[in-house]
């Protein structure tokens, strides 16, 4: 008979717990090894071979020798997705108001870039949109 009595299922939850928060770990500093520009492709070697061949140490001294990078790291990503998704807004919004485009239509047709016809195309486009 299997029985769970005297804060065995707490014991069991805190070690799968414990588990998972290790996993995780793992991963954070693999992925942290992997995207660092300032080491190279040996320094990269030195430190998965250590963690393989002692994980809770190797990890312990990652955490302690190059922690202060990893958030170094985890911010300049942050910055380039927040870079990314701006500059995509940005193109799929347009590069301004209504307003503005027609008033960049007008200088192009005083300049003779653009004829009668094609300014009221374009015109058309931009009121339409």
């Amino acid at each position: 008979m299997l029985g769970f009595g005297n804060g065995e299922v707490f014991v069991s939850l805190l070690w799968f717990t414990l588990f998972f928060i290790w996993i995780w770990l793992l991963i954070i500093v693999f992925a942290d090894i992997f995207r660092s520009h300032d080491m190279g492709g040996f320094a990269k070697f030195l430190w998965v071979f250590g963690i393989i061949l002692f994980p809770y140490l190797g990890v312990f001294i990652y955490l302690i020798a190059r922690g202060h990078k990893m958030g170094e790291h985890a911010a300049q990503d942050a910055a380039a997705a927040d870079a990314a998704t701006r500059q995509y807004i940005q193109n799929v919004v347009g590069s301004g108001s209504p307003a503005e485009e027609l008033a960049k239509l007008a200088d192009l047709k005083q300049q003779g870039v653009i004829d009668d016809a094609e300014f009221n195309r374009l015109k058309a486009q931009v009121v339409g949109s």
